[in-house]
């Protein structure tokens, strides 16, 4: 993932990932989760979208690049909908 990420010119080498709290959750408009079903935290009024995509883990680049872009190309389609909203 860290090399995938790098070719798009992010860096990912120092993050770790991160739990998604209730304090999050309660704070954001939008809520997105890969798979986490119903243990993931849940607030009335919130949009809730739920994207299943491959687990990156241990796999290599050649694997991860279809997933990296398929998690671009759903964030695009997102903050589309999101501005012809507004």
């Amino acid at each position: 993932a860290v090399e995938a990420m790098a070719e798009v010119g992010i860096d990912i080498s120092h993050a770790t990932p991160k739990l998604l709290t209730t304090d999050a959750v309660e704070v954001s408009d939008y809520c997105i989760t890969m798979g986490c079903g119903d243990v993931c935290p849940f607030f009335p009024g919130k949009t809730y979208l739920d994207w299943p995509l491959n687990d990156p883990a241990g796999k290599g680049v050649e694997d991860v690049r279809p997933i990296r872009d398929e998690i671009r190309a759903k964030i695009e389609a997102l903050i589309a909908e999101i501005d012809a909203k507004h």
